[in-house]
């Protein structure tokens, strides 16, 4: 057929012609990625656009958002000032069990989500060893509560910021500090106006995705909270309940709304990377 169209002259653009990886790619994306969502976006158009507001920014809806994009908000931001922290000590410093923290930062992407709930639960649960005889006493409740919440996001989101970072900062000239202390600034301007400027992009780039993993997070989160609507109801689980009810076009919308949220944070996620690459090569061509 090709053949055929170049005597025609009307020969189709190189990268869009035909050839075994290019059809074998196309078609593994288009079973396993494209065809679901496009089944989910049909049903949820299939109610029309005054079902789908409805459905979308019903109360209930509107407070798992609150919920899941304020918390993961919240998660991400902890985990962007610790992560840092710690990809700091495991490039920078040498320690005792330092091989062994840096396997253990990416046991929440081994980890079940399942067992995260579990292992979250024994720990800050009524009667777990934190939640029991340390956080009672001090009138604070963590396990079925919003707080609950917040951890579990900040458990599974921690190792993004990390692994961004760590290439990051382990790629940095250390002539450029030295050069700072030589112009007599102390470690703390010399973090804050040297290093700092230049691991900027990778720690947004890392806030990003932890963010956008802490709000899909569905499997620790609904073992350490109550479920309560309007308290620490979270949107994942909200969906989950309309399925068991049957409501199958409610959590087809929400499901759609979060689809878009997805996207959204691919786009930002995308645009941090390109930012960073361009930074670093405008400070490497200076």
């Amino acid at each position: 057929m090709t053949v055929a169209l170049q005597r025609r002259g009307l020969a189709l653009p190189r990268w869009f012609r035909p050839t075994l990886p290019w059809t074998i790619t196309w078609t593994y994306i288009g079973l396993v990625l494209l065809l679901p969502l496009a089944g989910m976006l049909l049903k949820a158009a299939g109610i029309g656009p005054a079902g789908f507001w409805e459905a979308a920014t019903s109360p209930i809806a509107l407070s798992t958002y609150k919920v899941s994009f304020g918390l993961a908000a919240l998660a991400s931001l902890i985990n962007g000032v610790f992560g840092l922290l710690i990809a700091w000590a495991l490039i920078r410093a040498r320690f005792p069990g330092q091989r062994l923290l840096d396997a253990l930062i990416d046991l929440p992407f081994a980890l079940p989500t399942a067992v995260a709930g579990l292992a979250l639960s024994f720990v800050y649960g009524p009667q777990g060893w934190l939640g029991g005889p340390i956080l009672q006493a001090t009138g604070l409740k963590v396990s079925f509560t919003w707080l609950g919440v917040a951890v579990a996001m900040i458990f599974i989101s921690l190792p993004f910021v990390v692994r961004t970072v760590e290439p990051v900062l382990r790629s940095l000239e250390k002539e450029q500090e030295e050069a700072s202390w030589c112009l007599g600034a102390n470690s703390a301007q010399t973090f804050f106006k040297v290093v700092l400027p230049q691991l900027m992009p990778a720690i947004l780039a890392g806030i990003a995705q932890g963010f956008s993993r802490a709000v899909g997070e569905y499997g620790s989160v609904v073992m350490i909270s109550s479920n309560v609507p309007f308290k620490d109801l979270i949107t994942p689980t909200l969906i989950i309940q309309h399925l068991e009810e049957s409501e199958y076009e409610a959590a087809t919308v929400i499901g759609t709304v979060m689809l878009i949220f997805a996207l959204v944070s691919l786009i930002v996620i995308n645009a941090l990377q390109v930012w960073g690459q361009r930074y670093q090569g405008g400070d490497a061509s200076g």
